[in-house]
């Protein structure tokens, strides 16, 4: 998964990034990179950078004769970080995010039964903490606090389950957390009932109870799809 760089191209690809995804310039539109390179004020080579990271992420591809072409939506990268923090700030944010959490719901239960069967002494333990942090800061609006914790945690599952695949969508899940966050779609305290189903899960994952482990976070991601229809409906 590509991460745009900082500097000259990591400013125009906050610039160019965000306005490809939201349909700014449809598939099919060429990307002039001279004249891209004059409204951005950065040179000819920090415009090909920025293009090769765009080709990355399977936005544009470049063709001669031609020149830099967007991509249509279904050939994107749609699991990159970085396309999806793009898409999550944009107007298609609500089909984003139910579409992710869908995800979530097909695989990070399945992880969490894989990790009440894998996870070492001390991804137990930094489980439990993580959980702890979660009740810690799950009043008085301290989303950020708990967001950090919220992450580990599910990291930590994805990460415990064994599965190289499954680690792989840490990124992916922590975008998704970060995007509700950052954009208000969760309510101003966290569910209480779903802070304590992670306390839950980090004890059946120490357990070794795998079907426990499961269901429980079957219960949390099946509860942050619901909260979607509240929060942020599709129209």
């Amino acid at each position: 998964m590509s991460t745009p760089g900082r500097g000259l191209h990591g400013h125009v690809l906050e610039s160019l990034g965000p306005a490809i995804t939201a349909g700014e310039y449809p598939p099919g539109s060429v990307l002039r990179t001279d004249e891209l390179a004059q409204r951005f004020e950065v040179s000819r080579s920090v415009m090909r950078e920025a293009v090769r990271v765009l080709e990355s992420m399977h936005l544009v591809e470049s063709r001669r004769r031609v020149g830099v072409t967007v991509r249509p939506a279904n050939e994107w990268n749609v699991y990159d970080p970085q396309v999806i923090r793009w898409r999550l700030a944009g107007a298609d944010r609500p089909r984003q995010l139910r579409s992710l959490t869908v995800l979530r719901c097909a695989v990070e239960p399945v992880a969490a039964g894989l990790a009440a069967k894998h996870a070492t002494a001390e991804q137990c333990a930094e489980l439990t903490e993580c959980a702890l942090g979660m009740v810690a800061n799950s009043r008085g609006h301290r989303l950020e606090g708990y967001l950090v914790h919220d992450v580990a945690f599910h990291r930590i599952v994805l990460n415990a389950s064994g599965n190289e695949m499954f680690a792989r969508l840490g990124d992916v899940v922590a975008e998704v957390l970060a995007g509700r966050t950052h954009h208000r779609v969760m309510f101003e305290d966290p569910d209480p009932a779903a802070v304590t189903l992670h306390v839950q899960v980090a004890e059946a994952v120490r357990a070794g109870d795998a079907v426990r482990a499961e269901e429980l976070t079957r219960e949390i991601v099946v509860g942050a799809l619901q909260e979607l229809d509240v929060l942020s409906p599709e129209p």
